[in-house]
């Protein structure tokens, strides 16, 4: 591996968007932010859609300051963004409107009405994906359904990394990893689910060719460098969901025994990394789903509403006035008395709520519990939850997949939160080990520099993820009271 290599990772996550480069240095990874950028769903005529021109606006705006600090070379260029969302080309390359965001109401029915049209039991055979109503599958139901004039005149659907390599190159294709997001691949026969797609009456050119995490697609365009004043780029499919990144960038051992991951966001994706897809009864029964992952592995996860239920009690309390960061909340969490009372995290009320304080108050008045009264309260009850919530799936998972648990490794965002990790740590029983905070961006870039030579596998960038970036170890304290309150847990589960 040489010295110096500059691969630039575009990170859009559902809240906001990075241009990072990572520079490799012998055996050490840096990152340096070049670029980092607010997004947000925006409402039209009552539905949610993504500013896509903003987005890319940001993003060249990203690659013009990575020009400037690197001398307008770089060695590759992929992004990663959050799954199931898509946008529509017509034939001539155009798109045809703004792509709805996944927590668009639009899909509200779509699950029984497919369930209705191809069986349950048969879509989870098919796909082995988790049953979300933001799934792309149940969001192009919903268009066929209203008899869509956009979907009429579709000539190709690209998921949101795929549609901006093409923005980038004007090569179409579509990528494993967040291929396998959309409820309609077909893990055992390894393509588009043709059966599915036929029997839901979607068209079946909307759907291009599937390359792997770390396929070089194409050149940046040349209109684009100009813009921007870079050399020539090869730009490479990560794993272009940023789930699967971040998968990637988990820092085990080669050889380590059973670990789980925990990548730690708005949402939080907990699961096993396996080499084939488990499509069973068990698996159906626990709604876990098999996704895509670097090397043909198959992320075995469940979607769990994650650290959104704090993000929108901010921003709840940010409209009335208050202001307060993330470590302030904390602080008022650790503050407050533990154990008064508990919620569902992926009840179907805290998916968009107008008011999620409110909807945590609610949810604990109708279940009979103490009513957190003040905002600490609040995100300790969030939080408390959500420790409980993933030692509730991991036993899932081990029943499931017949693995026991020994080590959670907790990476992104999230792990940051120092007193979540340690509620985790409680409530599971195992130890924790946190970071790192980046990884999706590492992952994003450690897979192309396995697409273009650079790292032999992924057990490579792991080891050299090791070495780069600081690793914390949580130990389980409290168990016996942390065991007690996880049986009130599950009864109000």
């Amino acid at each position: 591996m040489e010295k110096q290599k500059r691969i630039l990772a575009f990170d859009l996550g559902a809240e906001s968007g990075r241009a990072i480069i990572g520079v490799w240095q012998g055996q050490k990874l840096k990152l340096d932010i070049v670029h980092r950028f607010p997004h947000f769903g925006t409402n039209l005529n009552n539905h949610l859609h993504w500013d896509i021109l903003h987005l890319f606006r940001e993003m060249k705006r990203g690659l013009t300051l990575a020009a400037e600090k690197y001398a307008g070379h770089l060695d590759s260029l992929g992004c990663d963004t959050w799954g199931v969302d898509f946008g529509l080309l017509d034939k001539q390359g155009h798109l045809l409107q703004n792509p709805y965001c996944y927590r668009d109401s639009r899909t509200t029915g779509m699950i029984e009405l497919a369930q209705r049209l191809v069986g349950k039991d048969r879509l989870y055979a098919k796909t082995g994906i988790q049953f979300m109503p933001f799934n792309t599958v149940f969001q192009i139901l919903a268009m066929v359904r209203e008899k869509s004039p956009v979907l009429r005149v579709a000539e190709t659907l690209l998921l949101m990394p795929d549609l901006f390599h093409y923005f980038f190159t004007g090569v179409k294709v579509s990528e494993f990893s967040i291929v396998s997001t959309t409820q309609l691949y077909d893990p055992t026969k390894k393509n588009w689910s043709w059966e599915i797609i036929k029997d839901l009456k979607i068209p079946r050119q909307l759907f291009t060719k599937i390359v792997s995490p770390g396929t070089k697609i194409g050149m940046l365009k040349k209109s684009i460098l100009n813009e921007t004043n870079l050399t020539p780029v090869p730009v490479v499919t990560t794993a272009g969901h940023d789930t699967a990144s971040a998968v990637a960038a988990v820092p085990v051992s080669q050889g380590e025994g059973n670990w789980a991951y925990l990548s730690s966001g708005t949402w939080s994706l907990l699961g096993v990394e396996l080499r084939q897809p488990i499509l069973n009864q068990k698996a159906l029964e626990n709604n876990f789903t098999n996704e895509g992952g670097v090397e043909k592995t198959i992320r075995f996860l469940k979607n769990i509403m994650g650290l959104w239920l704090v993000q929108q009690c901010r921003a709840v309390w940010e409209r009335k006035g208050e202001k307060l960061d993330y470590t302030q909340i904390t602080k008022l969490a650790q503050g407050a008395k533990a154990f008064q009372s508990y919620i569902y995290p992926d009840h179907l009320g805290f998916f968009n709520p107008p008011d999620m304080p409110a909807e945590i108050c609610k949810f604990c008045q109708k279940t009979g519990q103490r009513i957190p009264a003040t905002r600490g309260e609040i995100v300790r009850c969030a939080l408390e939850s959500l420790a409980f919530d993933y030692r509730y799936t991991l036993e899932n998972i081990e029943k499931v997949t017949g693995r026991k648990i020994k080590v959670l490794h907790i990476v992104g965002g999230g792990s940051q939160n120092r007193l979540l990790n340690q509620f985790t740590a409680n409530a599971c029983g195992i130890p924790v080990v946190a970071g790192p905070v980046e990884a999706t961006a590492i992952g994003n870039i450690g897979v192309q520099a396995m697409g273009i030579g650079y790292l032999r596998d992924v057990n490579e960038l792991r080891k050299i993820i090791r070495q780069s970036f600081p690793i914390s170890r949580y130990e389980p304290q409290q168990t016996a009271q942390w065991e007690e309150e996880y049986q009130k847990f599950l009864q109000v589960v």
